[in-house]
């Protein structure tokens, strides 16, 4: 059977988080994440406004809990987003090659990707990722960067993530490589 992953998801906005409009970020998560991964997924929601220390502590929360934790929004140049502020602050490792992919891959779609200023970092057996605040384009900086996720997890210790080749084909030298599990009803 395949390992049960937790996964924190982090909504980031003002007005969804105070009910001036629904929040999009989070079901768009859940729905990627659940047709992408083979795994069980315990999500571990928040909803919360752009208050630096509020993502902080959420992310200090849920990494300690969680393997991944990804954020969506925030991530502009407008005075109230702080995420990649709050990320780097809790950071144990950064990795930059995250933010650089993410921002390629949405270039490819959006001329105003290079305002984004996305990060990836490391916190103790976490991998924390932010990403853009709209459902199309969680889906596709998800899509672009995915691949290289469960790998990276692996090396910090997380849980096993195996993915469904048909959304994303995960990464990993042959020697990280498991066994896939055998369905409890076959043969």
């Amino acid at each position: 059977m395949y390992q049960t992953a937790s996964i924190g998801i982090i909504s980031i906005s003002d007005r969804a988080s105070s009910g001036v409009y629904e929040d999009k970020g989070l079901p768009a998560l859940k729905e990627w994440l659940t047709g992408a991964l083979h795994n069980p997924l315990a999500f571990v929601e928040r909803l919360i406004p752009d208050e630096q220390a509020a993502i902080e502590a959420s992310l200090i929360e849920l990494a300690a809990q969680c393997c991944l934790v990804l954020t969506t929004g925030g991530t502009g140049p407008a005075p109230r987003d702080v995420t990649p502020e709050a990320t780097l602050a809790v950071a144990d490792k950064v990795l930059p090659g995250f933010g650089e992919q993410m921002r390629a891959v949405s270039l490819k779609y959006v001329p105003t990707a290079i305002l984004s200023r996305q990060v990836g970092v490391v916190r103790g057996n976490c991998l924390i990722l932010n990403l853009p605040g709209q459902p199309k384009a969680i889906k596709e900086t998800l899509d672009g960067v995915f691949a290289a996720v469960p790998y990276g997890i692996d090396l910090i210790g997380g849980a096993y993530l195996e993915t469904r080749e048909e959304v994303v084909k995960a990464f990993r030298p042959k020697s990280a490589m498991k066994p896939t599990p055998v369905p409890a009803d076959a043969g």
